[in-house]
């Protein structure tokens, strides 16, 4: 099935504006575990017995921190990941004069830390921290230095991560301008998803481009809606329609 890999080669290089939608499957080979597979953080074993979807909701974050950023720090944060192939092949197809914008469900920042610099992050970042009183801003560092729950060293109240917990609302401005860039762009790539997670997976349904194609290890529901799908892990498409190895 070489000519599906020449396809899909041929469209990026034909197309001016692309939208890459990102799950945690693009940062499985950084690294970073998924949620749901049968390695994934919702399936590993952990030390007490509220289930991860509890800890990682904003009730039971203001409820229990310790047990939330015990939970977090170890299982959410990932300091020494570095961008794989895939983050690299879109932040060069950007610089090599692609309108590429990235809209990700992930929070470890590693499209920004591959070059992208159009990235809107639906589920916040890791990498942003503020004080949730004085709103001071503190590093991802920071936060990983400081022992059990980070306090504000400035009005002394807890410091919350910028990510979208259980029970949150979306960012409006960042859907906005997620939105802006799915309408608009000519093709668009959904990479490591299963899309299951709304509001999230229900942004697919806004592109009115020529190519919808999906890269996902496993089928989805919006396998039969995608012009092309590859079942496969990410990097080994990528590795056959790259024009150069990172």
């Amino acid at each position: 099935m070489s000519d599906k890999y020449q396809l899909l080669k041929s469209i990026i290089k034909q197309s001016n504006s692309i939208v890459v939608f990102t799950g945690a499957g693009i940062s499985v080979p950084s690294g970073i575990p998924d949620f749901r597979s049968a390695s994934g953080i919702y399936n590993q074993a952990w030390k007490i017995t509220y289930s991860p979807e509890q800890i990682i909701s904003h009730s039971f974050f203001l409820s229990h921190p310790e047990e939330f950023y015990e939970f977090y720090k170890e299982k959410m944060c990932y300091p020494n990941a570095k961008p794989n192939l895939a983050h690299l092949y879109f932040a060069e197809l950007e610089k090599k004069g692609k309108n590429v914008s990235v809209v990700t469900q992930n929070i470890d920042g590693l499209h920004q830390a591959a070059g992208s610099t159009k990235v809107y992050e639906l589920h916040g970042s890791i990498h942003r921290n503020y004080c949730m009183d004085c709103n001071k801003f503190y590093t991802l560092d920071d936060i990983l230095k400081k022992k059990g729950v980070p306090h504000c060293d400035k009005c002394g109240d807890i410091i919350k991560p910028d990510v979208v917990l259980y029970e949150e609302g979306l960012d409006e401005m960042t859907i906005q301008y997620a939105l802006s860039a799915i309408m608009t762009a000519e093709v668009m790539i959904v990479i490591g998803t299963s899309l299951k997670v709304y509001p999230a997976a229900g942004f697919i349904r806004y592109f009115k481009g020529k190519y919808l194609i999906l890269i996902n290890k496993e089928k989805t529901d919006y396998d039969q809606n995608c012009d092309l799908v590859f079942n496969e892990d990410v990097i080994e498409v990528i590795k056959k329609i790259s024009w150069r190895n990172f």
